[in-house]
């Protein structure tokens, strides 16, 4: 079966910028998705149409393609009792807030007492970023994935 809306792809990945690997699923449980519902980032999404299990992928996207340039007034302040991930915060820690539009990952740029300067900038903001992606299984979506709008992993609905 070939990748195509609405089909559910399991996957490795490996990720890099300029600098070398970034991340990597390999020695992990492989990723899924359902194609053509807007989880992937665009441009992978369309590379990877009409792919099919044993097929690998290579892709360099711009930071335009990838997840935007670095924004200079993306520097917030937030109290410290809305960050999430970590009991004491330094510069330069990860951070998970809650937004509007559910949870985002932020940087801590400076931190005092009860407030702190946080960039929302996503972390890969500004790097020119490559995939390297091996197609393991692809397959058609179930009715309730189809419904629920996301993959399902294995034993089925896991939310």
């Amino acid at each position: 079966m070939n990748i195509s809306n609405n089909a559910v792809v399991q996957f490795h990945y490996t990720l890099s910028d300029e600098t070398g690997e970034l991340e990597s699923s390999t020695g992990s449980a492989p990723l899924l998705y359902m194609h053509g519902q807007e989880q992937m980032l665009p441009k992978l999404e369309a590379a990877l149409e009409g792919k099919a299990a044993g097929d690998t992928l290579e892709l360099t996207l711009a930071p335009a393609d990838a997840y935007g340039e670095v924004q200079a007034n993306a520097i917030q302040d937030i109290q410290v009792k809305y960050l999430h991930g970590a009991k004491k915060w330094r510069p330069g820690m990860k951070a998970w807030i809650q937004t509007e539009e559910g949870q985002r990952q932020v940087t801590v740029v400076k931190v005092g007492m009860f407030k702190a300067q946080i960039d929302v900038n996503h972390p890969l903001a500004g790097k020119t970023l490559t995939f390297k992606l091996e197609i393991l299984n692809v397959r058609e979506a179930s009715s309730e994935e189809i419904a629920h709008g996301h993959a399902h992993g294995e034993g089925g609905h896991q939310h």
